[in-house]
């Protein structure tokens, strides 16, 4: 019989995460979600941690309960995180360190974790859920601290990549466009739409479907892939 394969998904409760927890349930796998306030579960083959990932402490615990609870890690995907749009002089002290805690430090600690077990396997994947607007700015959306710190999540896929290369364990990520999520009202949507070339957001769907074709490409690592409307090709 084989062995059920495990995902962990951080940001895992609402919009790109929650819609990625359900595909990879639909894939047939067991998933460790975690977010700050994730509601438990009782469904069979989902677990629920609630926690800042950026503790350390709950990021082991993400990791220990997969392995306790289904004797592996298979997947990582790096979803939980913040942005932050202000110019560059209105962030404050706070903002830049909540910035490095998320979306650096969630990343570090769990992912740390999760291939020290994916080593012991000799097998996994990591995806990092970055923003094209890393490599892409667009001058009505001040991005300073989101391409500080999740371009540092972008930047170390390749490192890690190639890394691992030899030991069986794959690291890409998506780069999304602005994708319809609760995080976005409504009344924005139209200026939004307007900043992808294809005149349109993305949505959640979209992103799952990235991410799930990285899963299942097992020659591709080292991989950034755009879900973003065009944004990455110019404008």
């Amino acid at each position: 019989m084989e062995t059920r394969k495990v995902a962990v998904i951080t940001g895992g409760s609402q919009g790109i995460g929650r819609g990625l927890v359900e595909a990879y349930r639909r894939l047939g796998y067991a998933v460790v979600a975690n977010s700050r306030s994730i509601a438990a579960s009782d469904e069979d083959g989902l677990i629920t941690v609630a926690g800042d990932i950026s503790d350390p402490a709950v990021a082991e615990t993400v990791i220990s309960t997969a392995v306790d609870s289904f004797g592996r890690v298979d997947t990582l995907v790096n979803n939980a995180g913040i942005f932050i749009a202000k110019p560059f002089l209105e962030y404050t002290q706070d903002d830049y360190a909540e910035a490095l805690r998320t979306n650096l430090g969630g990343f570090f600690h769990v992912t740390q974790r999760a291939v020290a077990q994916m080593s012991a396997q000799g097998s996994g994947h990591v995806v990092n859920v970055t923003t094209t607007l890393v490599e892409n700015a667009i001058s009505s959306v001040p991005s300073a601290l989101a391409s500080l710190t999740k371009g540092g999540t972008s930047a170390v896929v390749k490192s890690l990549a190639i890394e691992y290369a030899g030991r069986g364990i794959r690291f890409n990520a998506v780069s999304p466009g602005i994708i319809k999520t609760p995080l976005h009202s409504v009344d924005a949507h139209p200026t939004y739409a307007g900043l992808h070339p294809v005149g349109r957001m993305g949505t959640i769907d979209e992103v799952v479907h990235g991410v799930l074709y990285l899963e299942q490409a097992h020659f591709v690592t080292g991989e950034f892939l755009h879900v973003d409307g065009g944004q990455s090709a110019g404008h």
